[in-house]
């Protein structure tokens, strides 16, 4: 029993010390994602070499045409990574 208390506790520590600094959300927050978002999105756009051929995006016209469901999860999937890595730095850096 003693032996898993130690490890129970030496694990705590370690754990605690590397857990970084994370903002509750706040409008601030919330921007910051939707621009990372909106970044990787026109990224993808012109980077994306195949687009349109899965299915198209409802009512998509204009900026959005040739441009369907799968280029959107991708682009926004990137775009949180990008946004949680951006939110996480500007908490450490003490901007947000």
């Amino acid at each position: 029993m003693g032996e898993t208390a130690l490890i129970h506790s030496i694990l705590l520590a370690a754990v605690e010390t590397s857990v970084p600094v994370t903002p509750e959300w706040s409008p601030t927050v919330g921007i910051v994602m939707i621009l990372c978002n909106l970044f990787a999105i026109t990224v993808g756009r012109f980077a994306i070499k195949n687009p349109g051929q899965g299915p198209a995006l409802p009512g998509a016209s204009g900026l959005f045409a040739n441009f369907g469901i799968p280029e959107l999860l991708a682009t926004t999937s990137l775009g949180h990574i990008l946004g949680a890595g951006v939110i996480l730095g500007l908490a450490t850096s003490g901007v947000l």
